[in-house]
């Protein structure tokens, strides 16, 4: 039996950022995704020294064809064939969201079971649009209406559906464009809408004809990576074949502990090390 027909059981590939300090992108998503058991393929979109939140930032978002030239790699060892989720973050140049795009494309017509999950990294409400213009438009011609799961934060929501949802009607309305596409299911993150209580923040989930709005309390301290965190949480959920609604709340409840924990340590940055019980399943499910 050859190496190439013996692939290594992959069940999750993590397109996303890499940072040497800190946890954003697959530095915050690739943990919880393994504590839940998951054998994560994990390819980076850049090689960062740490986010751009710091006064410098050492290192660079990765050509395109490097990032291509991983994915063929990823291709050849058969790990499409023995994944059942693509996940992309975070992904610094337009390029490398074509790159991504032809990849997704490629695995389905190797695996048509592969679940595609987006996360739209674009900006939020309090640093406004943080990538290029040409990376948003890539993600919103190319990336958005191949993807079956998408998890925008509500300013995301906006720049896909070319508005600002400030209503429950607004973001209701910008769903249903959004998921013209192909039906995606959607989870839309830190929502503060009209009638959100002040000190709550909302993650909203559209599934098919149903909505459901889930609740968490609005924090002092919100660090960078807490997206992907969460991001990274779901798809673990979901792999362990919860509900989306339960995969949905379980990932909130844990990044509320986690951000609990980071300020009671008195710490700006996300301290996932010292809380590693934290990103473990409370279940009996198995992940597959």
């Amino acid at each position: 039996m050859t190496i190439r027909s013996m692939p290594m059981n992959t069940s999750v590939i993590s397109i996303q950022s890499q940072v040497v300090h800190g946890h954003v992108g697959n530095s915050a998503a690739v943990l919880p995704m393994q504590a839940h058991g998951l054998n994560v393929a994990a390819v980076p979109t850049t090689l960062l020294s740490n986010h751009p939140g710091f006064a410098t930032m050492r290192g660079r978002v990765l050509e395109s064809d490097l990032v291509g030239d991983l994915l063929r790699g990823v291709e050849e060892r058969g790990l499409i064939e023995t994944s059942r989720y693509i996940v992309s973050g975070y992904l610094g140049s337009r390029a490398n969201g074509e790159v991504v795009a032809d990849f997704v494309e490629r695995a389905r017509q190797i695996n048509p079971d592969i679940i595609y999950v987006c996360d739209p990294v674009m900006g939020d409400a309090h640093l406004g649009i943080f990538v290029a213009d040409q990376v948003v438009d890539c993600l919103c011609e190319r990336l958005v209406p191949i993807a079956d799961l998408l998890t925008p934060n509500q300013f995301e929501v906006g720049l896909i559906a070319g508005c600002q949802p400030s209503t429950w009607r607004d973001l209701e309305a910008a769903a249903i464009e959004i998921q013209a596409h192909r039906r995606a299911r959607l989870v839309v993150t830190s929502c503060a809408l009209a009638d959100t209580p002040p000190d709550m923040l909302e993650n909203i989930l559209f599934e098919d004809s149903s909505c459901t709005r889930l609740s968490s309390p609005r924090l002092p301290l919100v660090p960078a990576g807490t997206g992907d965190l969460y991001t990274g949480l779901l798809v673990a959920g979901l792999a362990r074949d919860f509900t989306l609604v339960d995969a949905a709340r379980r990932a909130a409840a844990v990044v509320l502990d986690i951000l609990g924990c980071t300020m009671a340590e008195g710490k700006n940055e996300m301290q996932l090390a010292s809380v590693i019980d934290l990103l473990r399943p409370a279940s009996s499910k198995h992940a597959r």
